[in-house]
């Protein structure tokens, strides 16, 4: 021990105890040792230097080049609420326009545990090898506090994230009705300029995002599992009545008399609704994500669904459709946006509300007394 060291006696030490208790202290090295340096550099008070924005040019000439990174950015543009991004985000889908429209879009919804995000993986994949270019835009459960995603669809997509023709893209849902994220058909503009042939959308399987998420996709698909009492597992009639197929997912291993059964069933079951699309019959299939049994298949069929719409012109009828449906719901939200912005009406909404939870203004007479107060306003 050298003349700088110590002997110390732990607190717990025994006062009656010798020696024993005592132990070397080694004062601690001053100044570097083992060319390291003898103390930490200081942390800065500077916050990180945030990422440039980028011009709308080069975030068209990224995604015209096929550039990924700038299609990541582009969709954080077209995602983002503040309005200076907006108008950005504006500009750049006015520069794409022309080359989008050519992708096929594919909604897929199900009960949880179906195996949605495996069916997705398996199909994706296959579609990559056979030469496709494919995205996927999974849109997951958000926090109703934070309004931001909680979960990673990413995480059981293990295929599709390492290869090359994919691209996955999980979004917050933004807490809006239908559990779909406000900025998705954006989202799917930017892709489609991007060049991929299929976009595949998975949605969270709650409220109305089926509805939401049909008003935007050419083919719909409804993801079911079998060997859980009841086969229809609680779906609404109405959900079923908007898919273009169903798929009776885990139908492998013991389990494929039970969906065989639940085949069965559903078919029986469609057989008494009116189809979604015009000319094309809703049937019941069964397949495996986990083996890939009856996913190429499944793909057949929803081939054989693009080419009889193109034939018949529901294909092109229903982009029509949805074209403008997505302009009356900008132009809702627009005028909603421009009311609220307006201090006198938001003050006298606030009142109006409060009278209506009272029970002292019936609904439609607040209504009303909202567009009187409005329009002379605007006079």
């Amino acid at each position: 021990m050298t003349e700088s060291d110590e002997r110390k006696r732990p607190e717990w030490a025994p006062a009656e105890g010798g020696e024993g208790f005592a132990s070397n202290v080694m004062k601690g090295v001053e100044g570097g040792h083992d060319g390291m340096p003898g103390s930490l550099p200081s942390i800065s008070s500077k916050p990180p230097a945030k990422r440039r924005q980028l011009s709308v040019d080069e975030l068209e000439i990224g995604i015209r080049s096929g550039d990924r990174t700038l299609l990541a950015r582009a969709i954080t543009l077209v995602e983002s609420n503040a309005p200076a991004h907006q108008a950005l985000a504006q500009e750049l889908l006015d520069r794409l326009m022309p080359e989008t429209g050519k992708s096929l879009r594919v909604g897929i919804t199900g009960v949880p545990g179906a195996g949605k995000s495996t069916m997705i993986d398996t199909l994706g994949a296959m579609l990559c090898e056979k030469g496709f270019k494919v995205a996927v835009l999974a849109v997951d459960p958000s926090s109703s506090v934070t309004k931001g995603s909680i979960l990673g669809d990413k995480t059981r997509m293990e295929k599709l994230l390492g290869h090359k023709s994919a691209f996955v893209r999980p979004s917050p849902t933004g807490g809006c009705l239908g559990g779909v994220a406000r900025k998705t058909r954006e989202t799917l503009l930017l892709c489609e300029a991007f060049g991929f042939d299929v976009i595949l959308l998975e949605t969270v399987g709650v409220g109305q995002s089926e509805v939401t998420v049909r008003s935007m996709v050419d083919f719909f698909l409804l993801v079911m599992i079998s060997g859980a009492g009841d086969e229809l597992q609680g779906i609404k009639k109405g959900v079923i009545e908007l898919a273009d197929a169903i798929v009776v997912n885990k139908a492998d291993g013991d389990n494929v008399r039970k969906a065989r059964m639940a085949k069965a069933e559903y078919n029986r079951v469609l057989s008494f609704l009116h189809p979604c699309t015009e000319g094309w019959k809703t049937k019941a299939y069964m397949a495996s994500a986990l083996t890939k049994e009856g996913i190429p298949e499944l793909w057949e069929k929803i081939q054989l669904f693009k080419e009889t719409v193109q034939a018949n012109g529901v294909f092109e009828k229903r982009r029509q459709t949805q074209n403008l449906d997505w302009m009356h719901e900008l132009l809702n939200e627009a005028l909603r946006q421009r009311f609220l912005a307006n201090t006198v009406m938001h003050g006298r909404l606030q009142d109006l509300s409060a009278a209506v939870a009272r029970g002292e203004v019936p609904p439609v007479k607040a209504v009303e007394d909202l567009i009187e107060h409005w329009v002379r306003l605007d006079r």
